[in-house]
């Protein structure tokens, strides 16, 4: 059993999600899938056959000594359709669970390794105050950027610590390797650790 764990202070931490080797390519290709399925891809514009008009010839073929047109709608026109332009598409990636896994093992394992990890019994408030979170997250010397990861939803503690810019909020079946990887302290409550990867699906 011992082979299983790995120890962090006082509190002893799963070998499966801290214990690995940091996989560098395999973090670079999950953090690139998850930022391209974040794209919405409803960008789009109109062609020459979309936009609206443009079905008189505006002038005639010849003897006038212009160039030669067959619609103002022509992508050389000002109101005229776009050649080439975006249309909607579908930028997400297909990343099994292992890869998932191994990606996430990896960026919690560096992140541990540089002592950035702090476990605490629990991250929550009698009311939402700001000024508690600044404190607690004082205390634990966390870093500029932080990830919270909460086992349950706390309102309190989600809204205490909401107005601060550098602290992300994440329930443990949210946790993922580009948010792991982007926060200089991960501080995760104990009753989450064992949680680790149960949002994770193939």
């Amino acid at each position: 059993r011992g082979d299983d764990l790995v120890h962090d202070g006082d509190v002893d931490l799963a070998a499966e999600w801290f214990g690995g080797e940091v996989n560098i390519p395999v973090m670079h290709q999950v953090v690139t899938a998850q930022l391209a399925a974040a794209r919405q891809g409803t960008h789009k514009t109109r062609t020459r056959a979309e936009v609206r008009g443009g079905g008189a010839k505006p002038w005639k073929q010849k003897g006038t000594g212009r160039a030669r047109h067959g619609s103002t709608r022509s992508p050389q026109w000002v109101g005229g359709g776009v050649s080439h332009g975006r249309t909607p598409s579908d930028w997400s990636q297909r990343v099994n669970r292992k890869m998932r896994r191994s990606a996430l093992r990896s960026a919690l394992t560096d992140r541990l390794s540089g002592g950035n990890v702090v476990v605490v019994d629990r991250f929550a408030f009698d009311a939402p105050r700001t000024k508690d979170a600044v404190a607690a997250l004082t205390a634990l010397d966390a870093g500029p950027k932080v990830l919270l990861v909460l086992a349950d939803f706390d309102e309190a503690a989600v809204l205490s610590v909401r107005n601060l810019g550098d602290v992300h909020t994440v329930l443990v079946d949210q946790l993922n390797t580009h948010d792991v990887l982007i926060s200089d302290t991960v501080v995760i409550e104990e009753a989450a650790v064992a949680l680790i990867g149960t949002g994770m699906r193939s």
